[in-house]
């Protein structure tokens, strides 16, 4: 009986976190839609995006909240997974119908991107289910983690640069500002705008602390590597020296 249980908890998690993904790809793609219609920072406010990030919140609420009753530790699962709850809040929707005036169209329009953050854990799990090895794994969440940061920042940084900085002419120029500021490297593009500054520090952080995990994976592949090649009676280091020693 506690295995049947224990099973179908284990799909009820998958089911919903693969729901979770599918929902978090339609946000990216409506964000995405509507930013390159060229309607600028104020689109948030619309009823069609307002009912989208509703109802995706409400999902992410509800797998919340079904694996808070479904877990053995509810209280060790509430702490280690209230961020999980924050980001699953429908903020815009809340700002809306209060009627909050002293939040300015570029501080909402960010606003939209908190729910992402719940997409990118389930990613996370659904990353470690298809792949059998774990640093594999985290070698491809931390690819798609990357990707995702160049493109969201490219996104926010071409929203609130253009217009006001004569370097970004259209998205290319933001993709390319993103890509490079990630590594590090920096390109012939400067932030004008204030977001657009604070956006290039996060950004360049983010890129200094997501790095250091690909020189990770490369060193446990050669330890892989040179582990399998040592046979397990250890003739595999001691060989050249037994060959000296004929």
């Amino acid at each position: 009986m506690n295995h049947v249980l224990q099973l179908t908890q284990k799909w009820t998690y998958r089911i919903l976190h693969m729901f979770v993904l599918v929902l978090s790809v339609f946000l990216v793609v409506s964000i995405s839609i509507d930013s390159f219609r060229g309607q600028g920072i104020e689109f948030y406010d619309q009823p069609r995006f307002l009912k989208t990030q509703v109802v995706i919140c409400a999902v992410f609420l509800l797998d919340f909240f079904a694996e808070f009753f479904m877990s053995d530790r509810k209280g060790h699962y509430f702490i280690t997974h209230f961020l999980f709850l924050l980001v699953s809040i429908p903020y815009l929707w809340i700002i809306h119908k209060l009627g909050f005036d002293f939040f300015s169209p570029k501080a909402a329009y960010l606003l939209q991107y908190i729910p992402l953050a719940r997409g990118g854990y389930a990613l996370a799990m659904v990353v470690g289910w298809i792949t059998s090895n774990r640093a594999t794994g985290l070698f491809v969440t931390y690819l798609i983690t990357l990707m995702s940061t160049v493109y969201f920042a490219s996104l926010v940084f071409f929203m609130f640069e253009q217009g006001v900085n004569p370097q970004v002419s259209d998205y290319t120029d933001a993709l390319w500002w993103a890509a490079m500021d990630v590594t590090t490297v920096g390109s012939n593009i400067s932030p004008v705008s204030p977001e657009g500054r604070i956006l290039a520090v996060v950004v360049a952080a983010l890129g200094m602390m997501m790095f250091p995990i690909f020189t990770v994976y490369v060193t446990s592949l050669i330890t892989r590597k040179h582990n399998s090649l040592e046979a397990p009676d250890g003739s595999g280091a001691s060989t050249p020296s037994t060959n000296a020693n004929q």
